[in-house]
């Protein structure tokens, strides 16, 4: 069975050191552009909540960091998504690239937007 976490700090300690350090980095760019944010673990993954409710999830897996759900954005926002899409409502940022924190943090914005207007 895989290891189960309890908090977002003892799933990026679980990780390799340079995996912890771009962990930490994209839970700051989410939590930067989610108001109040909150914390939790769903489906053994880190999840970042919005008013108690989940709002966005990323993992560590082999090759790269998977963000999700990312629903379809505007034209110009899913041009830059596009190289990350993986399937449907899922990114991945592969780690042998530079991770684009920008672009998550936008992605995390888009999410908020959307919640904020009823459309998740």
């Amino acid at each position: 069975m895989a290891e189960q976490f309890r908090t977002i700090d003892e799933y990026i300690a679980a990780t390799s050191e340079d995996v912890q350090a771009i962990l930490e980095e994209i839970r700051k760019r989410i939590r930067a552009a989610v108001p109040d944010p909150g914390e939790k673990i769903s489906y053994q993954m880190p999840t970042i909540t919005m008013d108690g409710l989940s709002l966005v999830y990323f993992a560590a897996w082999k090759n790269h960091i998977g963000m999700y759900p990312i629903p379809r954005a505007d034209e110009a926002l899913e041009r830059e998504i596009a190289p990350y899409r993986a399937v449907k409502d899922t990114v991945r940022f592969p780690y042998a690239k530079p991770i684009p924190y920008d672009l998550i943090q936008r992605l995390a914005a888009l999410l908020v937007h959307r919640r904020l207007s009823g459309r998740d």
